[in-house]
Order: structure tokens, then sequence, then C-alpha cells
């Protein structure tokens, strides 16, 4: 059994302070009343997913949803999935569910990490996930951050792009300049300079995972300054880009999502995947395995949730010449792999853009 809340709309998006305390007590309350058959039962019982993003990402928030639902339907437990725009509500929905008994909250990004510290000493008996989140020092027993070294993906990212590059002139749009997408955009630089000592690289933020016509916007200048190969890091404002890479001959982006292929089946060449629902279905599997405990997990190359992939799609739709160069690169890409996995090929984490 699963149902979904919205707390995005209604007051909560009135910018008056009376208006947001209003909407934000009508939503919590709303929540707290839909939880209430579940107060009674046994822990185990529910699962929670609160997603400070919006589903319908064709990304990250989509797929943890869709594999929250798969594992609940094998392991037999309910399911609760809460959209959470405002930060303000966090507190307040975080304690809700752990009054109605909610065995596991999972939730997402780096923006719950102090309310989630802030309550999960007083629901003990609650297993907190953090997805995509830092180590919290000390240690709480029932929290779990997990982090992606998704930068890695990255230099392979960047070492593709200039392989295949015709300008030698690459792009990298990420979401919010934050220290592990500005470690991602100089993984790339570094991969694109290892094969290619005079490729450049644009690096440019949208200021929000959700705003796809600004992605657009960007990747549209990016393109029509040279650049013909961008990787993307924006969530939702993924969408503008490959919108602005189907616009012209040429453009190619490497995405997120497999769940992109479709946006751009002539034009997303290469995934730099995080499988988020992957580490979702991971990390609450684990909470049902007896002794378990938190920490934190650090996420990389070789662990299914973290690669970089060629689009299957794009070898059947793209532009003729450009899927034979990727085919010619690929084996330089699974050699550089196979040594950042075995410790040969180390790939510096730099946040200073």
């Amino acid at each position: 059994m699963s149902k979904s809340f919205d707390l995005s709309k209604s007051a909560l998006n009135d910018p008056s302070r009376r208006g947001v305390l209003k909407g934000g007590a009508a939503a919590v309350l709303g929540l707290a009343a839909a939880l209430a058959p579940f107060e009674a039962q046994a822990a185990g019982d529910l699962v929670a997913l609160v997603h400070t993003q919006a589903a319908g990402d064709n990304g990250p928030v989509d797929s943890m949803i869709a594999k929250l639902q798969q594992l609940a339907k094998e392991k037999g437990f309910a399911t609760r999935i809460v959209y959470a725009s405002d930060p303000a509500t966090y507190e307040t929905i975080f304690r809700t569910l752990g009054d109605a008994g909610a065995s596991v909250v999972v939730s997402t990004f780096n923006e719950v990490g102090e309310p989630i510290k802030a309550l999960a000493p007083t629901y003990p008996k609650t297993k907190w996930i953090q997805l995509f989140g830092d180590p919290i020092q000390p240690p709480l027993p029932n929290v779990a951050t997990v982090s992606y070294d998704y930068y890695l993906g990255c230099y392979l990212s960047g070492l593709f792009g200039a392989l295949i590059s015709k300008t030698g002139k690459l792009g990298y749009i990420g979401g919010i300049s934050l220290p592990p997408l500005n470690a991602d955009a100089n993984a790339i630089k570094a991969g694109a300079t290892s094969a290619n000592a005079a490729a450049t690289l644009n690096t440019a933020f949208a200021g929000s995972f959700q705003d796809p016509a600004k992605g657009q916007e960007i990747a549209t200048q990016m393109y029509q300054g040279g650049v013909d190969f961008i990787q993307t890091d924006s969530a939702a404002t993924d969408a503008g880009i490959i919108a602005a890479a189907n616009e012209g001959a040429g453009r190619l982006v490497s995405a997120i999502s497999p769940a992109q292929y479709k946006l751009g089946p002539k034009t997303v060449v290469t995934l730099v995947e995080l499988d988020f629902g992957q580490s979702l279905y991971n990390e609450v599997s684990r909470t049902h395995d007896a002794g378990w405990t938190g920490g934190h997990v650090a996420t990389g190359l070789g662990t299914g949730v973290i690669d970089f992939v060629l689009s299957p799609v794009f070898l059947e739709q793209g532009p003729p010449e450009i899927v034979a160069k990727a085919k010619t690169a690929w084996p330089q890409i699974e050699k550089a792999k196979s040594a950042i996995l075995a410790g040969s090929l180390k790939v510096p984490f730099n946040t200073a853009l």
C-alpha cells in the first residue's frame, strides 16, 4: 500500500510568513491524519521517502520512487512518499513520520542533513537514511548517510568527450555550485586534458535542479559558442539541456539517467549514471538485516550505483559517424575505468572552481 503526498502546493507557496505558516500547518495536519492508522502498528510496517525535488524529473526522484515501490512489494511493507518543497516543513514532516511509527525514513540531498541530525535521537527506533549527504560527526547509531563519488564517472566523461569532440570545447552544466558538483566539473576537465591538452571546459550552474528553461538557455549559449559535448548534472534541469542539443546537428549530451535516452535518442550519447533508485533499494534493504547500524556509505564506480555507460539507444539512432567514433573511443574508456578501480589512476577530488 502506497500513498504520495505533495506539500508543495497551496499556501506553502504564499510569500507571506503568515501564509507559509498557515499552509504548512494545514499540509502537515493532513499528513498526520493520513498516517494516523499506522501509529498503533508494529515497527517494520512503514517506510517513508521524503523527497525535496519534484517527481517527474526522468531521473533521481522518479527512480527512487519506483525502486521503493518495487522493494515494498518484495518485502511486504507499506510506503509513504512525500514531496517536501519547503525547507520550513522538513522538521515537522520528519517528526510526524517518527510519531507515526515509521521504521525507516529516507530523505534526499544536503538540505535535510540538519533536520535529521536534530530529530534522529528523539526517534531511536526509526532508521534514518540521507541520500547524498556528508558524514555526521559524531555518528548517530540510527542514521546512515550516503555519498557518491560521481566525479570518477565525470573524469571518464571528460576523457570520452575530448576523444569524440570536433571542436575540443566541452561543457558542464550543474544545478547549483556545491563542493561535490564543483569536483565533478574539475574531474571532467582533468579527463579531457588527459586526452587532449588543448581541450577546454565551459562550466555553468543553472541555480536550480528544477529549471529546464534555464538549462536550455545555458546549453544553447554553449552550443552556439562552439561547445559540442555537454555533461549534465542538474536533475530535472537536464531536460532543457537535452532539448537544446536536439535543436542542432553535432550537439551531444552526456546525461545521468537511462530515462533520459527517450528525451534525446540522437543526442544523449553517454551517461555518468548515478542510480539513486538502486542506492535507495540497497540502503533500505540493509535496514532489514540483523545488526544494522548507521554510519557513512561512500559509493563509487563498481558498486552498481555509479558508472559511465554508452547509450544503446544512441548506438542505434545516433549519427553514424559519431557512433563509429564513440565505438572507437570506448576501449580507452574501459582502460581508464579499470585503472581507477585498480587504484593506479588517481582522480583528484578538487572542489575549487
